[in-house]
């Protein structure tokens, strides 16, 4: 028999569920610590629910209720989920384009409710899987690259290699029909970045941010080109070399651990795809003046990046709201994303011509859809890889940003540029090349 104590709080633990589902009316429960269960809408009848441990979470929230703690409990398995991924409980909450909302909500009542939970202790959350150094990067005087990317990249290839594609490649693929499966496209996103460029045999070509050499090895092999990749990744160096012999191609593709700050030489074609989301806003001008000295006359850049909307005109340089502290803590330290208008502007005052602009939004939101799905299915192979705590962050970093790209508060977009408007750019006069 449960004492009157925790009676009482079970009690007052059903009681806000029932005010949270009054607001919310979805399909999922909640598992309350003694096994019962408390549905969060009218008519339940799907298996998603989620589990709290005990009355200290609800406490531990009450008293400091930020996402750094919420992801903590997540993190450590006091707030569980079962019976889906969070991206089929994200979508419960964005039914129809309305996101549900707790506003509304009688706060006499709900303090009332709360109140029981106050002084319930609990159990101390670990802070051992954040990024330990200045998350923001826009310190220059602080700013490690090479620290931040290994901070993302370096947790393990065999732990990437569970839900990225054969090919490794680890960017917003590219489906031709949305039921294609992801090795399908990724493939078919590599080759619509060699033909963008317009490849031929024998061109220089620069990939900033190689990865595991997917673009690089995809280039020379189908495009005949000399290919040139960077990454700041000692692990992701290691595996692409290994590709590269493997595949007989150390005639035509090199590989170097570098910054992009000190690579030397002229290239005909230079694609970044998902690295300019690392160098952080102030270093953006920088960067296109970097590319623009290494790209040959008649030379094209495409550039692939992650966006955020168009901010306020007094935006700039404010602090990051939560949301961006907590993946800049645990995902991607030094990571700033720009909008697409900065971006097309920051490229011209460098003086690149803006040929084509392409948004890939819903291709992203299937990608990350479909790697957290296969993350998800090899669970105890991740673990075993990264532990249980790593693995239940980056399931729920996967979730929410592919429902961060289906909502549209996430785009992202690819942008080819030539070196100058003074020289006709090498490009056919439509696009009817690229679908054919």
């Amino acid at each position: 028999m449960p004492s009157a104590r925790d009676a009482r709080l079970l009690s007052a633990a059903r009681k806000l569920v029932e005010l949270i589902a009054e607001r919310l009316d979805i399909d999922a429960s909640v598992r309350l610590w003694d096994g019962s269960l408390v549905p969060l809408g009218e008519a339940v009848g799907g298996p998603f629910t989620i589990s709290i441990a005990g009355p200290g979470v609800i406490g531990s929230l009450l008293r400091r209720p930020t996402i750094d703690n919420l992801i903590r409990h997540y993190a450590e398995g006091r707030i569980d989920f079962e019976g889906g991924t969070l991206i089929d409980f994200g979508r419960q909450l964005n039914r129809n384009g309305r996101s549900a909302s707790l506003k509304g909500m009688n706060k006499l009542v709900l303090l009332k409710t709360l109140a029981p939970f106050l002084l319930v202790p609990a159990d101390r959350t670990a802070d051992v899987h954040g990024f330990s150094g200045d998350i923001t990067g826009r310190s220059q005087r602080r700013r490690d690259n090479k620290a931040f990317v290994q901070f993302h990249y370096d947790l393990s290839n065999e732990f990437y290699a569970l839900f990225l594609d054969p090919e490794m490649v680890y960017s917003c693929a590219y489906f031709t029909d949305w039921g294609n499966d992801l090795a399908t496209a990724q493939r078919d996103k590599l080759d619509m970045i060699c033909r963008k460029l317009r490849l031929k045999p024998g061109e220089r070509l620069l990939d900033i941010g190689c990865g595991w050499g997917g673009l690089v090895c995809h280039a020379a092999r189908h495009y005949g080109v000399r290919a040139h990749g960077i990454t700041l990744s000692e692990k992701q160096l290691g595996y692409a070399r290994e590709k590269v012999k493997r595949l007989g191609l150390e005639g035509q593709v090199t590989l170097d651990l570098q910054d992009y700050s000190s690579v030397r030489g002229t290239f005909d074609k230079i694609a970044s795809v998902g690295m300019y989301e690392h160098i952080g806003l102030a270093n953006i001008p920088r960067y296109m003046a970097k590319v623009q000295s290494l790209l040959a006359p008649d030379g094209l850049f495409l550039n692939h990046a992650i966006s955020r909307r168009a901010p306020r005109p007094s935006w700039r340089g404010r602090r990051m709201r939560p949301e961006q502290r907590a993946i800049a803590k645990y995902i991607f330290p030094g990571g700033e994303l720009d909008d697409i208008g900065h971006s097309i502007v920051a490229m011209e005052r460098a003086g690149f011509e803006v040929h084509d602009v392409e948004a890939w939004r819903l291709h992203y939101a299937r990608t990350c859809q479909l790697w957290c799905e296969r993350l998800t299915a090899n669970r105890e192979r991740a673990i075993a890889f990264v532990g249980e705590e790593k693995y239940r962050i980056w399931v729920a970093y996967l979730a929410g940003v592919s429902l961060a790209f289906s909502r549209g508060t996430a785009r992202i977009y690819q942008t080819l540029a030539s070196k100058s408007a003074k020289r006709p750019p090498k490009l056919p006069p439509t696009r009817a090349d690229l679908y054919h």
